[in-house]
């Protein structure tokens, strides 16, 4: 019969009663389910790592220990909690399950599909008024991963729900549901603000800010799966760290990621992180002012930018009885290319070589040499173009660079010019590192700073 919301709501059948006939075919759905997904982990765990050394092969074998783990099934979790029905669009006579992670068949064809596939955005977005090509919405209401009900609602056609429809009540009672011991995915209850957020850009850095007891903490885990999901290669390449405010708290959060099928994360307290960096040295609240503020990116970004060198020398390269050169003032063109087209430093570096390689290569194609990717490879790693690369784009250490951008007065004044500080005018002292060390020290050598509203510079 139609709830409240709008929808139609099909509880649990009494064991006297005839049993639901779409709640008996989705709990045989279910089952189907879990025995791909048993088939899934052991198909994995059939797998030989086979490398070419003994380093390669361990280093599959946890890749492919990582990759059955994340397949393991939970018994207390329900493999999917709603369903999508398509009548328009590009996917139109599909009909899709959405759950925690992917499950096909095997044939590969899905089962149940992962929550942050862009095919599932329009559970967690559709409407009366907006359906995005649905048909049909349907919660699936749980209890111990039992499958215990089902509400559907329609959003085109002529059982379509009115567009003040109120919320499911499925949807409410999850939401309402008690909350006792470790926190809970909130996949299958995200609403569309938290949708937006969990889905934001990778390029975008976001600040979730609320009440206590909002979700703020489950919308950031739930952003960190979908990223893990939508750019794998980016995030896995980097890693990604969950810093809480204490081990109760982390204890508390831990279970959120695996359940969503997210191993490879690590967590520690923010006390941990800063324990591996000793303090030796307090500074006084103005330095610690100037030291955080968020322009100082740009000074530490003019100091990085800065050791960029002019080349001494052109490259010369001797291949068989040839020699290649490449003029010093070309080389330098090269880096004014890179530097003017915003690459980040450390790539820069690298794409410096193969512009080098590509020149030479360039040159004795012209003189009717035969190249290819080989030979491109074989110059930009000969000594020659690796000397270069060294000399002119130097390789960048962090705390190197944050001790020449303090004590390095030639440095200081280069970063520092034209960067505005809109503070009372003050003098301020820094401390930095001596020159044989960087860590820091009460006794080291102290510069002085000026800051006021024209900018800040070395006295």
């Amino acid at each position: 019969m139609p709830s409240a919301s709008g929808t139609q709501h099909h509880p649990q059948p009494d064991e006297t009663t005839d049993p639901d006939p779409v709640l008996a075919a989705e709990r045989e759905h279910l089952a189907q389910a879990r025995e791909y997904l048993r088939l899934m982990r052991e198909d994995v765990l059939s797998l030989r790592a086979l490398g070419g050394d003994r380093v390669s092969e361990e280093y599959l074998k946890a890749d492919l220990y990582r990759r059955a783990e994340a397949l393991s099934d939970l018994p207390d979790t329900p493999l999917f909690f709603g369903r999508l029905d398509y009548a328009t669009g590009e996917y139109a006579g599909d009909r899709f399950h959405v759950g925690r992670r992917h499950v096909h068949d095997p044939a590969g064809l899905p089962v149940v599909v992962d929550w942050r596939a862009p095919v599932s955005r329009a559970f967690y977005r559709a409407s009366p008024a907006e359906p995005m090509g649905l048909a049909l919405r349907r919660r699936f209401g749980f209890a111990a991963g039992q499958l215990t009900a089902h509400e559907d609602e329609m959003l085109t056609g002529p059982g379509a729900s009115p567009a003040e429809a109120g919320v499911s009540r499925i949807l409410i009672e999850e939401i309402e549901r008690p909350r006792s011991g470790p926190m809970r995915d909130i996949v299958a209850t995200i609403q569309p603000d938290q949708d937006d957020i969990v889905r934001a850009a990778a390029d975008q850095t976001l600040c979730v800010q609320g009440a206590p007891g909002t979700g703020k903490t489950a919308v950031g885990l739930h952003r960190v799966a979908y990223l893990l999901y939508a750019y794998p290669g980016k995030m896995t390449r980097g890693g990604v760290l969950v810093i809480g405010p204490n081990r109760a708290f982390l204890s508390y959060i831990r279970n959120v990621l695996p359940a969503l099928g997210e191993l490879n994360v690590s967590q520690t307290t923010l006390a941990d992180l800063l324990a591996q960096v000793p303090v030796r040295a307090t500074e006084s609240a103005a330095a610690a002012r100037v030291k955080g503020d968020t322009r100082m990116a740009e000074v530490l970004r003019r100091a990085l930018w800065a050791g960029l060198r002019t080349p001494a020398e052109p490259v010369l390269l001797a291949r068989g009885s040839r020699r290649w050169r490449v003029p010093a003032t070309e080389v330098d063109g090269l880096v004014a290319e890179l530097r003017d087209r915003g690459v980040r430093y450390a790539a820069g570096r690298d794409m410096l070589g193969h512009r080098i390689a590509h020149v030479i290569l360039t040159r004795m194609e012209a003189a009717g040499e035969t190249c290819d990717d080989r030979t491109h490879e074989s110059v930009r790693r000969t000594k020659q173009v690796q000397a270069t690369v060294a000399q002119v784009w130097t390789q960048a250490e962090a705390s190197r660079l944050v001790f020449r951008l303090l004590a390095t007065k030639r440095c200081n004044r280069s970063a520092w010019t034209r960067l505005r500080y809109l503070t009372r005018p003050t003098r301020i002292r820094i401390t930095i590192a001596t020159a044989n060390s960087f860590n820091l020290r009460s006794q080291a050598t102290v510069t002085r700073w000026r800051v006021n509203a024209t900018g800040t510079r070395p006295m």
